[in-house]
């Protein structure tokens, strides 16, 4: 496998070396870089978790990466962990906005494989080493100042930054907005609907217009005249009312009911 021609750290470190004799050296355990320039000069393993004994190679001795190993060649410069906790590096120091205050700490970088220099940092809001936590990017333009274990930037929040990598909760917090606002649109677009019948006009004129009808639609039944509207009260309607009811009862002699 070839090297790819960017690189993050903490993926190199979580590779293990294997020099061209077959040996194995062990996984990294921190970047060697020279902060004022902002490049990367190398790495450091550990061999051994029981030994003090650190392995620090160059940059230029790697020669590829595979799924699990990172395959260098030459030898390694032999140093122990108190002459590694001095290296120089910006990673896991503090970042400060404009004004002074913490906003954030420096949680990786991306590098060039040939040259080493470091396109740009990935910044972290909480404990970097917290799994699954979300990475902002930090370009070095932003950069005012920078001394061990501290950064400055002329940003104010880290908001400002372009996100990276979002978290498992910053997923979750996206997700449930979008729905929130999928469902306040889904409202306003029924009020706005109903709004709408509710100002519509009833008919105002609900009444026949006899004048516009056809001839096969004036055409009476033998029961019922238009010109004279059938009234209940009518002495003619209902004494011909009171004669059926006593045709009725003459055929039916007995009531049903009883």
């Amino acid at each position: 496998m070839s090297i790819p021609t960017y690189y993050l750290l903490s993926n190199l470190l979580q590779h293990n070396v294997r020099c061209n004799h077959g040996f194995q050296h062990g996984s990294g355990i921190i970047g060697w870089m020279y902060p004022p320039v902002h490049r990367l000069l190398g790495w450091a393993t550990s061999p051994s978790k029981l030994s003090l004994k650190r392995n620090v190679w160059r940059l230029n001795q790697l020669r590829s990466i595979t799924y699990q190993d990172a395959l260098v060649k030459g030898l390694p410069a032999e140093s122990d962990q108190a002459t590694i906790n001095r290296f120089p590096t910006l990673i896991d120091a503090v970042l400060l906005n404009i004004k002074g205050d913490k906003i954030g700490n420096i949680a990786d970088l991306i590098f060039e494989t040939k040259t080493g220099n470091i396109s740009y940092y990935l910044v972290s809001r909480s404990n970097p080493k917290i799994p699954g936590t979300s990475r902002w990017r930090l370009d070095l333009k932003t950069l005012i100042d920078q001394e061990p274990g501290c950064v400055s930037t002329n940003i104010m929040t880290i908001n400002e930054l372009p996100l990276i990598k979002s978290s498992i909760r910053q997923d979750i917090l996206k997700k449930s907005k979008k729905i929130k606002d999928n469902i306040l649109e889904i409202s306003n677009i029924a009020n706005q609907r109903l709004e709408g019948w509710l100002d519509e006009k009833p008919f105002e004129n609900t009444n026949l217009d006899y004048k516009n009808l056809n001839s096969d639609e004036l055409e009476l039944d033998n029961n019922f005249n238009l010109k004279k509207p059938f009234n209940w009260m009518d002495d003619e309607n209902l004494s011909s009312s009171d004669n059926n009811n006593i045709n009725l009862y003459n055929q039916n002699e007995e009531d049903p009911w009883i």
